[in-house]
């Protein structure tokens, strides 16, 4: 019997290999199904067999105890930098401690805040905390405050060789706007819009996606990511729209997700922005909007109607307050429902208890609001969205892209169904392996590609390095210090 930890990472195995465990997640009939005591047998990155032993022959079998083999999970509005969010958890208002740019600031000229080599070493250090926690396909998502204007081409062919490198799907493109908000005065925030310099940026991605398209054996996709919809113009977006259907790809926007978006948007077209969008012809099911926290009942209509995709960040907005109203709501009105993590930590199990708490709050009698409705949105529901009916689920010819995830573990215990434990209790770090394409990319805390301790301390001296430049980009240009004061008073001295 083979073991686990006996597999190399990153490789690509000749040969059939079984996977057994007490429980496998299998799909069946239109949804998922739970086997008892089940096998999954791959091979060159495809699923052979999912069911009961495998009768044929197999170059290895791998027996891993008390675990569920899962179908990988699938992450839209996935963390690939280092993120800054959690600054703003205990430190309001916003626009007083550097989430908007002040006037001074703009009128200095914005920088890049990060060299080079940092942008692309934060997006292998995101991918890498993706892995750990069981995401095999992830559409990058990172902040702007900190960037000149956009993303750059060059950082997204480095996460697109981290991706192959170590084991990912990814479906990438850098982000572009063609406004973003300034501060005029205190809570005072005003668009500013550079209409050539959205579309310089769409060009860019348009170009990125066509060289990378399919590349690293498909790990490789492309996604145009348009930053917020407050940040653009119609024209852009009408661009962005014609762009996608030529390439034959989605496009990510993020929308009905915040009050100052609300606001901004209803000053500058008099509506929300899914109904804006939706009078301009622009709502599709080629579209993909987080976090629909802030939609009307006339925008969910709307999503409904045109087959738009929501992904659900429940973690990331109930920091702020806010939650979704209702996940129930929303898949009995028919919208298809996917997951993003959006924050620290990349934590999906996290998320999907988070959601599923969150979603009893906000609406107790809604139906679809079960540990399998927010499994199913983390799988199905993302191979939905990407048109990808070959990922998401374990059945013969899909993707063998595969989590697992420890049952045996204390803190597990006592166990009922899997899928419940699992959302009820469960984390990030259960996750045992993750398989991507057949290659193990994770297992027991290592991730091919990347040392995971030099790189935290990196990542750390990193982040701190961008924290101290905060006062730069912040009103009345503040001291650290007053900006992020600790929790608790700092004392040194010994207490009498």
């Amino acid at each position: 019997m083979t073991r686990l930890t006996d597999l190399p990472l990153g490789t690509t195995l000749p040969g059939r290999t079984a996977l057994t465990a007490q429980w496998v997640l299998g799909h069946a009939g239109g949804q998922h199904c739970l086997i008892p005591g089940g096998e999954v047998v791959f091979e060159a990155g495809r699923i052979l067999h999912v069911g009961p032993r495998f009768p044929g022959e197999v170059a290895r079998r791998i027996d891993l105890g008390r675990a569920l083999i899962s179908p990988g999970l699938i992450d839209l509005d996935a963390l690939s930098d280092l993120d800054t969010t959690v600054l703003a958890i205990d430190h309001q208002p916003g626009w007083a401690k550097g989430r908007v740019w002040p006037r001074s600031y703009v009128d200095r000229g914005p920088y890049e805040m990060y060299a080079p080599e940092e942008l692309a070493f934060q997006k292998r250090f995101a991918f890498a905390q993706l892995l750990l926690n069981g995401i095999t396909t992830a559409a990058p998502i990172a902040s702007l405050f900190y960037r000149e204007w956009g993303e750059t081409a060059a950082e997204f062919t480095a996460a697109a060789d981290a991706a192959g490198e170590m084991g990912l799907r990814v479906y990438l493109s850098p982000a572009y706007r063609s406004g973003g908000m300034v501060l005029e005065g205190p809570g005072q925030m005003e668009p500013v819009f550079d209409e050539p310099r959205g579309m310089e940026g769409l060009e860019a991605a348009i170009a990125f996606i066509t060289a990378q398209e399919g590349r690293h054996g498909g790990l490789v996709r492309g996604m145009l990511a348009p930053d917020r919809v407050e940040t653009c113009t119609l024209p852009l977006l009408r661009r962005t729209m014609d762009a996608a259907a030529d390439l034959g790809c989605k496009v990510r926007l993020h929308m009905a997700q915040g009050e100052m978006e609300v606001q901004t948007v209803r000053r500058l077209h008099g509506t929300t922005a899914p109904d804006w969008l939706a009078r301009a012809g622009l709502l599709s099911d080629r579209l993909i909007a987080p976090h629909a926290t802030n939609a009307t009942e006339t925008d969910l209509a709307h999503y409904a109607a045109h087959g738009v995709s929501v992904v659900h960040c429940p973690l990331v907005s109930a920091r702020f307050g806010s939650a979704l109203r209702s996940f129930g709501r929303l898949k009995a009105a028919g919208i298809n429902l996917c997951m993003g993590t959006d924050t620290v930590p990349a934590d999906m199990l996290m998320n999907l208890m988070a959601g599923l708490l969150a979603a009893r709050l906000a609406d107790p009698g809604a139906p679809h609001q079960s540990s399998a409705d927010f499994w199913d949105a983390a799988t199905l529901g993302g191979a939905r969205a990407l048109n990808r009916d070959d990922l998401g689920r374990l059945a013969p010819g899909a993707c063998a892209d595969m989590a697992v995830f420890r049952l045996d573990d204390a803190v597990m215990t006592p166990a009922i169904d899997p899928i419940t434990t699992l959302v009820a209790g469960g984390t990030g770090r259960v996750t045992q392996a993750t398989f991507v394409d057949g290659r193990l990319s994770m297992c027991e805390g290592r991730v091919a590609g990347i040392d995971l301790a030099a790189a935290q301390s990196r990542a750390q001296a990193q982040f701190d390095g961008l924290v101290a430049k905060y006062p730069e980009r912040s009103w009345q240009h503040p001291p650290v210090s007053d900006l992020f004061p600790p929790s608790y008073p700092i004392r040194e001295e010994a207490i009498p």
